[in-house]
């Protein structure tokens, strides 16, 4: 899936528009919260394959939010990077709109990081896949 440069411009700039954002997994959809996307430098020299399973490029695009709803954490076992390869992407369904712009969007994630707490997962994923539905 292809990345549409606009839309992550806006993404960027997520502190301006009101949105809602749901991950779809096992036929279920969990509501996110507190939406963060980012542009930071990975710890690699060039574009590479990262350990032969996934392609990882000098900058990525990042996101990170919370699931208050927990059911979700036997869902994200399967789908995390690390030393399995059988991980998968991360469907994320989302609206943003401000008093200009509206935007229907698809993002296709890998997750590489979460953190639990009692009452929530924070997750971190890395942005494959972004495209206006």
């Amino acid at each position: 899936m292809s990345v549409d440069n606009v839309l992550l411009e806006h993404l960027l700039k997520l502190d301006s528009y009101s949105y809602e954002f749901s991950i779809h997994l096992n036929e279920n959809n969990y509501q996110l919260l507190d939406v963060k996307f980012t542009n930071s430098p990975i710890p690699v020299n060039e574009p590479t394959t990262r350990g032969g399973v996934y392609f990882s490029d000098k900058f990525a695009y990042k996101m990170q939010c919370s699931v208050k709803d927990l059911k979700i954490i036997p869902y994200l076992t399967s789908k995390m990077l690390g030393p399995s390869t059988d991980f998968g992407n991360i469907e994320i369904y989302g609206k943003i709109s401000n008093a200009e712009n509206s935007f229907s969007l698809e993002l296709n994630t890998n997750l590489t990081n979460s953190v639990q707490t009692p009452d929530s997962i924070e997750l971190h994923m890395i942005v494959v896949g972004l495209k206006s539905v």
